[in-house]
Formats: C-alpha cells, structure tokens, sequence
C-alpha cells in the first residue's frame, strides 16, 4: 500500500510512517520545510516538499500518483493564530481532498478533532475556537464528496506508550488518547474498507484495539 500523509512531520504522522514502513507499506510525507526530511527518512517515509498553504491541487495531485490513500495529519500547530488554522486546518484539508479526485485516489482518513460539534465554553481562547471550527469546516468539505473518506476525532493527544486498549465510537466519552494509538487505529482503518463514510470518536479505553476497531466499523 502507498499512502500519502499530508503534515508529514507531525508526531502523529511520524509514528504512522513507522508502522507502515515496518510492515511493508510506502509511506510519502508531505512536508514544507526540507530540515525535516532527514527525520521522515529515519522513520522509513519518502519525504516530498510540498506546502500546502501555497501550491494548487494541480501540483498535490502530481505527488498522489500510484497512492492508494491519503492521510490528512496536517495542523497548524501551537504558537500559530486563527488565521493559520484556517489555511491549514481547513483549506489544506480541502486542497488534498481535491488533488485526491483529481488524481483518482478514493480513501482519505482526516484526522479531526473531539469537540467540533459542541458549542466552544463561554471564555474559550479564540484560537483554540477558530481551531475547532478550521476542523468541523474541513470536515464538511471531505465528507460531500465523493470520496471512501473516514473522519478520526481523536481526544486530548498525550504523548505516552501506547496502550493498545482504546474507545472508539460515534460518540466517545471526552478523554485522553497516546499519539501512537491515535496511528495505530489509523493503519486498523485504512487495512478496512468498511470503515469509510463513517465519523469515529477515538480515547483510550479498555477494549483491545483490534476489536474496537472492528466493532465499530461492523
């Protein structure tokens, strides 16, 4: 399998590239600063320069050849303003979900986010606001199209070993989530094509996450 991640230098991303590297698969990271490929190629991806807040989908899709998905891992991460959540958080979302069409490739996982469809706390910092409606925005984009799309909403990321036991769901309790189970279930979902048209809501839990992954793609 070849999958293409857009924001290949994240945490989430980095680990998915391992997992897929490790078994075999092709994994291409998309990223917007060379000083970073020396890391995607540790982790046994293919880094390929592209920044996706100033190309075309023309450009994406060139990179999305022989891809068999697509993973969108991309944010505009801490320290950035309301304005980058939305041309990353969401337009980036869309620009791949076009080049993707263009380019003939159906499966696309979008890593969102649990909250977008509750209304922000009165006194929510308004990045984090912007950053909640960059989400539900891209994620109206991806699921019109015609597209196998499947929406992850992780919970809060924490950095700690995997736990293998996990929640996933609909509708799943707020709670916290390792970044690498968060890429666990990701390899789980693109190894499963009944999980595409579906929104799932991801946090650690207590049921294996083979299991859970099946259960709620049944």
């Amino acid at each position: 399998m070849r999958v293409v991640i857009a924001g290949g230098h994240g945490k989430i991303a980095q680990l998915l590239e391992r997992q897929l590297a490790g078994r075999g698969d092709t994994a291409v990271g998309l990223i917007r600063n060379p000083e970073h490929a020396a890391a995607l190629t540790a982790a046994g991806a293919e880094p390929v320069l592209c920044d996706l807040e100033h190309t075309d989908a023309a450009e994406v899709a060139g990179h999305l050849a022989d891809a068999d998905a697509v993973v969108f891992a991309a944010g505009a991460g801490p320290g950035s303003g309301a304005a980058r959540k939305d041309t990353v958080d969401r337009a980036a979302a869309g620009l791949l979900a076009d080049a993707a069409q263009r380019a003939g490739v159906r499966r696309y996982l979008l890593v969102s986010s649990m909250g977008v469809e509750r209304d922000p706390a009165p006194g929510t910092d308004e990045v984090f606001v912007a950053y909640l409606r960059a989400k539900k925005a891209a994620e109206d984009d991806v699921t019109s199209r015609d597209l196998d799309w499947t929406v992850l909403r992780p919970g809060r990321l924490t950095d700690e070993q995997p736990t293998g036991r996990i929640t996933l769901a609909r509708h799943a309790p707020r709670g916290a989530v390792t970044r690498a189970d968060v890429a666990q279930v990701l390899v789980a979902l693109l190894d499963r094509p009944a999980s595409a048209r579906r929104i799932l809501e991801l946090v650690g839990g207590n049921t294996p996450l083979g299991e859970a992954v099946a259960t709620a793609t049944a």
